[in-house]
């Protein structure tokens, strides 16, 4: 078996997209180069990148060399929320297997948005799928007040620099109820003091910041950036049980960066610890990094990392 993740920065959409000229798809067009001359081909191939790979030359050149090599393949665009994670991390996956036979789950010329069904799973779940698509439909009251919509169905509150569509996506996901609380995947005992936000970064980047509660139902990406930056890097927990974020931040008007301050910080809102990314990205409870990796250090290499949970079942459908 061959897993492979090349590089992403020639195919993401902040990059420049320099794809199969970008000096970085060195080492992966290589693979591809000597793939059809060794002696013994693998039986299976796994490769993950980032969105936006599937529309580049080098994912058709991928296609056409394992193709002319006699494999059966398929592509993915997957989330954890799929396995009711709470954490949006959507990646490109291809899975394929040197076999004659089409995949089970095979679907020519389509990139798959969901795990694919399969029968002997389909038979021993299908009564739990059907409860869960009913449960689904049903608008769960709204635990999690970070997407400023109000129960009662009234226009959403645009408080921060968010669109109407993006507080609607919100309160979907945070309605969702095949995806898990946050609060499953937290630790219990920390020192919270070393992962609240200074003063400084609440008072610059409130507009900016995604802010989550334990019983949401989703949470953003987390980058190598987490940590040292703010926007886009991830989301951020608030910790204040019996504080509305739509108070505070329709308080905010008018008043003077030390009462902003203050008002801000009746949120508590924490970084999430790395033990917790590293949940949210499905590693065993047993993980853990040994004690001369910095906290920088562990943000950063869990930006990098995959959904364990994600790779597992890939393979469990590749193999079996």
């Amino acid at each position: 078996m061959i897993l492979m993740s090349p590089p992403c920065q020639p195919f993401t959409r902040i990059g420049l997209q320099g794809d199969v000229t970008d000096p970085r798809t060195s080492s992966f067009l290589y693979i591809l180069d000597i793939l059809p001359r060794l002696q013994k081909l693998p039986k299976y191939i796994l490769l993950e990148n980032v969105k936006g790979f599937e529309v580049s030359s080098t994912r058709d050149l991928l296609i056409k060399t394992i193709e002319n090599c006699g494999f059966q393949y398929q592509e993915f665009l997957l989330s954890p929320t799929s396995l009711g994670i709470p954490n949006s991390r959507l990646r490109y996956f291809l899975v394929a297997k040197l076999q004659s036979e089409p995949l089970p789950f095979q679907a020519p010329g389509q990139v798959l948005m969901e795990f694919p069904q399969i029968e002997f799973e389909h038979s021993q779940k299908h009564s739990v799928d059907a409860e869960n698509k009913r449960e689904r439909k049903k608008i769960e009251p709204n635990v999690c007040f970070e997407s400023s919509r109000q129960c009662s169905g009234k226009e959403a509150i645009l408080f921060k620099l968010e669109t109407a569509e993006e507080i609607d996506r919100k309160h979907q996901q945070d309605s969702d109820l095949s995806v898990q609380m946050l609060k499953d995947f937290l630790e219990d005992d920390i020192d919270m003091n070393h992962y609240f936000l200074p003063p400084k970064s609440l008072l610059r980047y409130a507009l900016l910041l995604d802010i989550v509660k334990p019983t949401c139902r989703r949470s953003m990406c987390f980058t190598k950036g987490y940590g040292r930056y703010i926007e886009g890097t991830g989301s951020v927990l608030q910790t204040a049980e019996d504080v509305q974020i739509e108070d505070i931040y329709k308080s905010l008007t008018n008043l003077s960066q030390e009462e902003k301050i203050t008002k801000l910080l009746m949120l508590k809102l924490r970084y999430f610890t790395p033990k917790e990314i590293a949940n949210l990205l499905g590693f065993p409870p047993e993980f853990g990094f040994p004690e001369n990796i910095t906290v920088k250090q562990r943000y950063r290499l869990l930006g990098n990392s995959l959904n364990v949970q994600v790779v597992a079942k890939l393979i469990k459908f590749l193999v079996e």
